[in-house]
């Protein structure tokens, strides 16, 4: 008899021990995947969003309040393209976005609608693009480690590499996720340019036009708790700064000093999305702080701010 409970105790114990063990993986696993999400920094700045004051509020993009209006419109015979990068143009009211893989640039109006494609002669992986003054655009060829200014107008129908000026963009920590991203800075006559992983910012100054001054610059970038870093935009209104990470599903913005103040994120159901947005690889904001995003393989995605 003693034998017998001492049997059913052992197998109590080892269910126990099994149980105990199988729970501490679960928790071990959740706590690995917060950590690589970054889920423990978004819930210190959902709840630092709290406090945020109405004044505050309306001196930030304040990205909690925006709600997707047009939901991952394809564009049409781009699904093999990947869509890589979104710049708004201030001059004609319209988009413009770079191929990745087959290298072209199209235009697009704030409906994305497409008006136009021009092919990228020279460029092998065009990853960042911004729109300057005077109807110059800055590309970034992210495997060549490149940057080129170029000018589009309406007659332009491709583009030539050996036709503009280009600059070495240097070696990067790790080659193969290098400078992905750049957006004009206007505030500050500046480009900003940013390495995908680890995350990291730097910035080139500049008038304007096709002539960089002196060498980029590296930035604190201690506030980019990202798993990579896929695009960036300037609100032309506040001067802020968005970054947009595929990985994360997340878009975040900086103040002028670096400071978090607000994210969204990309995941479905949330700011009004139906579902998750795959791959977002791209974002631009106009003057009026609508926000434009493109995410491979080739859709569209137009939100807007409701208070």
């Amino acid at each position: 008899m003693a034998s017998r409970t001492q049997q059913k105790s052992s197998s109590r114990s080892r269910f126990v021990l099994r149980w105990y063990a199988w729970l501490l993986l679960a928790i071990a696993a959740a706590y690995g995947l917060a950590f690589a999400m970054h889920w423990d920094d978004r819930g210190v700045l959902w709840v630092l969003e709290r406090f945020e004051s109405k004044a505050e509020r309306k001196e930030s993009v304040w990205l909690p309040d925006y709600q997707v209006v047009i939901d991952a419109k394809p564009l049409p015979g781009m699904e093999k393209d990947e869509a890589s990068d979104l710049a708004y143009n201030r001059q004609t009211k319209t988009l413009f976005a770079v191929m990745g893989k087959n290298a072209f640039l199209v235009e697009l109006t704030l409906q994305g609608d497409v008006l136009r494609k021009m092919p990228l002669v020279g460029w092998s992986n065009p990853e960042g693009l911004t729109v300057m003054e005077n109807g110059l655009l800055a590309i970034v060829d992210e495997r060549e480690h490149t940057l080129s200014i170029v000018k589009v107008d309406a007659a332009t129908r491709e583009l030539n590499i050996a036709d503009f000026p280009k600059y070495d963009l240097g070696p990067s920590k790790d080659q193969n996720k290098a400078f992905e991203a750049i957006t004009w800075d206007p505030h500050n006559q500046q480009l900003v340019l940013g390495e995908e992983r680890p995350p990291a910012l730097f910035t080139w100054k500049s008038d304007g036009g096709q002539t960089l001054l002196g060498d980029k610059q590296k930035l604190a970038s201690n506030q980019l708790d990202l798993r990579n870093l896929s695009a960036l935009a300037v609100d032309p209104r506040t001067g802020h700064l968005l970054v947009l990470s595929a990985d994360s599903h997340l878009l975040l913005e900086l103040d002028e000093a670096g400071k978090q103040v607000s994210f969204m994120t990309l995941l479905g159901n949330f700011n009004g999305l139906k579902d998750t947005i795959p791959r977002a690889e791209g974002m631009t904001m106009d003057e009026d702080g609508t926000l434009y995003m493109v995410s491979e393989p080739n859709l569209f995605y137009r939100f807007e701010k409701h208070q």
